[in-house]
């Protein structure tokens, strides 16, 4: 069975940067897409960014310049490097994977990402 584990969290000053790790465990071919929602205290859970086996990245607005998404298809992973992270980034981040080989969306157990001075 497939499982997606997460790593990376944590408390960071305003301005500060955070690396999120995503590793999808099992013996699985590349996965089609990749990648992250979040959802903040009180709000509903909203995408981040993600990227196809391909390459193919997108992202929300209020990340871009801010984040970069990338994965490692041979390894299964996709990560998120967050800079110049701002108060209003706070929430719990969940990784995500959908598409070709998967019968259905798999989600993380999720990672806190505090921001706070």
């Amino acid at each position: 069975q497939v499982q997606l584990v997460e790593s990376g969290g944590g408390l960071v000053q305003p301005g500060g940067s955070l690396r999120l790790s995503c590793a999808a465990s099992g013996t699985i071919f590349s996965i089609d897409v990749m990648g992250w929602y979040r959802q903040a205290p009180g709000n509903q859970r909203e995408l981040v960014a993600f990227i196809t086996s391909g390459g193919t990245t997108n992202y929300k607005d209020f990340v871009k310049g801010r984040f970069t998404i990338s994965r490692d298809n041979a390894k299964n992973t996709v990560y998120l490097q967050m800079n110049s992270l701002q108060l209003q980034d706070t929430a719990v981040y969940y990784c995500y994977a959908d598409g070709n080989p998967l019968a259905q969306r798999l989600w993380g157990q999720g990672t806190q990402v505090t921001v706070s001075s």
